[in-house]
């Protein structure tokens, strides 16, 4: 699903965000590392990891269902299949977190940025306590990923989506 199918604008980053992926060199340090952008990282860059979700209204709405789901306050439909608890709780936080990094590069000079980054690491944390629910090459703990979070998380959403969106 595109923004065009939600009535919702279309995504302003294509330009900027570039394409491609990189790797962190080692003889430097980083070189031109930056986590909002994704460019030094050996991950997708967010044109890449966002280029099939939902517009940003339609994913907060999916979010505060899942986390309503979760807490009891919204029972899930008799149709869905059954979740299994931990998957279920990873999804909510994958999900939560490449929002609120999407939310950070429409609007950089905001609280946003705080809260990409701190959704980010809460993921990072669960994937290091779940290692097996991982989907990307690189593992939450990977040195790839130690100077920012937010890559981490496009990583995962992006191998999410490769893998057709799968409820959990």
């Amino acid at each position: 699903m595109t923004g065009r199918d939600h009535g919702c604008e279309p995504c302003r980053h294509a330009g900027p965000c570039g394409a491609g992926t990189a790797s962190i060199d080692p003889a430097t340090g980083g070189g031109n590392v930056d986590p909002g952008t994704g460019e030094g990282f050996d991950a997708p860059v967010p044109r890449q990891a966002y280029a099939n979700a939902p517009c940003l209204r339609r994913e907060m709405h999916e979010v505060l269902a899942l986390g309503a789901e979760r807490d009891g306050r919204q029972a899930r439909s008799v149709t869905a299949p059954p979740r299994d608890a931990l998957t279920a709780e990873r999804l909510l936080l994958l999900r939560r977190a490449a929002l609120m990094d999407r939310m950070a590069l429409d609007a950089p000079g905001t609280d946003a940025v705080g809260a990409a980054i701190r959704t980010a690491e809460e993921l990072v944390l669960y994937d290091r306590r779940h290692p097996d629910l991982v989907a990307g090459p690189h593992r939450p703990d990977s040195v790839e990923f130690d100077l920012g979070r937010r890559p981490y998380v496009r990583q995962e959403y992006a191998a999410w989506s490769a893998a057709g969106f799968p409820a959990g």
